[in-house]
């Protein structure tokens, strides 16, 4: 019964009348299709521009941890360094080898 309300209503418009339906039917789909291709573009130069912000900020983040782990190890060759002398100084102290002047305190 449906279908024929629709083929009735379909029969009594004029072919004018339908065409400049559909061709308001076909404006309206391009015109969303437009504006659906702009959104995409935005949508991908805002992604664009947010993996460059995030790279940059990821670079900066490296950089600083480089330059703490460089001066981390910069303090742990100077503190083995002077572990060695320390050690080698104790050694020296132990086995008697040192001088009566690297014994005996400093005075000021």
């Amino acid at each position: 019964m449906a279908n024929e309300i629709e083929i009735r209503k379909i029969m009594t418009k004029p072919l004018p009348q339908i065409l400049d339906e559909i061709e308001d039917s076909i404006k309206l789909a391009d015109e969303a299709a437009r504006n659906a291709r702009e959104a995409a573009e935005q949508a991908r130069k805002a992604g664009e521009k947010a993996a460059s912000e995030a790279a940059r900020v990821a670079a900066e983040a490296i950089a600083k941890v480089e330059q703490i782990a460089k001066n981390a190890m910069q303090l742990a060759e100077l503190l083995n360094l002077a572990l060695r002398d320390g050690v080698v100084a104790v050694e020296k102290r132990l086995s008697g080898k040192a001088t009566a002047k690297e014994s005996a305190p400093e005075e000021k």
